[in-house]
């Protein structure tokens, strides 16, 4: 009771200033993205420290028990603490105040001077836009928070899928079972058109990727797109899918070939497709309806 009465009164108080509102929202998903970087980092480290762990074990009569734990390490979100990548100097607690403390190192290492990627405040500047975008638009609701959990997922997504080419089942299927309790809530859709739009969403893509594999013998997709289009099906109803696969068909071509073009690499080259389907996502999340009947009354001539 009484934290329902002290979330009541945090609402209010967010109703009666949008502005503290949105700033309120600002520095927290200015940390939030401070802590993607930690999750975009090490969670694909760990799923392949564990997948390696597996295989030693299916082959522990060949190794040595002792080298098996000798060679694992604690290795999460939380431990071991940041270093810096070059001296392995722990980072001190200032020195972790998203964007500002990379602004005031001058984007440095604290102790070796080493260069720091511009890439860890860019991704905390874009969690926290797309966040203010989230609250400004559907304010401190419960639609509105749930696009917050589901923006700060993305943004995990599109980097981890743009570096190892990955969507994490860690990710996407707790997305997945948040945006089915969300309707069940009554925070988004019908629970009836969530799950046809999940299943719809999945099969979709799946569908594609085995008419491509048996024509042409490859694999075009990995399921971790299935899954994020089950996601938005889950969220928005399948009657938002064409516009997402078509938004991120035209957008990862364009920006696919462009990238491929500059880099010199071969036209062949695999691209990760999950980040065009999670900023076409995200955009219908918002925009989805303006931009569809937008496009009826474009095709009809109205």
């Amino acid at each position: 009771m009484f934290l329902q009465s002290y979330f009541q009164e945090v609402l209010a108080v967010f109703n009666h200033s949008p502005l503290f509102f949105l700033v309120t929202i600002a520095l927290v998903s200015l940390c939030i993205g401070s802590f993607l970087n930690v999750v975009i980092y090490r969670l694909p480290v760990m799923m392949q420290n564990e997948w390696s762990h597996e295989c030693k074990l299916l082959l522990a009569d060949d190794l040595k028990q002792s080298n098996l734990e000798a060679e694992s390490k604690v290795f999460n979100l939380s431990k071991p603490a940041s270093t810096c990548p070059k001296c392995k100097s722990k980072i001190k607690a200032w020195q972790n105040i998203p964007v500002l403390s990379w602004l005031f190192l001058k984007g440095r290492c604290g102790s070796c001077d080493n260069s720091i990627s511009i890439r860890y405040p860019s991704i905390e500047l874009l969690t926290a836009i797309a966040s203010v975008a989230i609250a400004h638009y559907f304010g401190p609701t419960a639609l509105g928070f749930t696009y917050l959990i589901v923006t700060w997922c993305l943004v995990a997504l599109i980097f981890i899928d743009i570096d190892h080419m990955l969507l994490p089942d860690q990710i996407t299927l707790p997305l997945l079972w948040l945006a089915l309790l969300a309707s069940v809530l009554g925070f988004t859709i019908e629970p009836a058109q969530a799950i046809i739009g999940a299943a719809v969403g999945y099969l979709c893509f799946w569908s594609v990727y085995w008419v491509f594999k048996l024509v042409t013998g490859k694999e075009g997709m990995g399921y971790g797109d299935f899954k994020l289009m089950a996601v938005f099906g889950a969220l928005l109803g399948w009657q938002a899918l064409p516009m997402i696969i078509l938004l991120s068909s035209l957008v990862g071509a364009v920006i696919g070939i462009t990238l491929l073009s500059i880099q010199g690499k071969d036209k062949a080259t695999p691209i990760p497709f999950g980040p065009y389907i999670a900023i076409a996502g995200w955009i219908a999340m918002i925009w989805g309806e303006k931009i569809t009947s937008s496009y009826y009354q474009f095709a009809l001539g109205h």
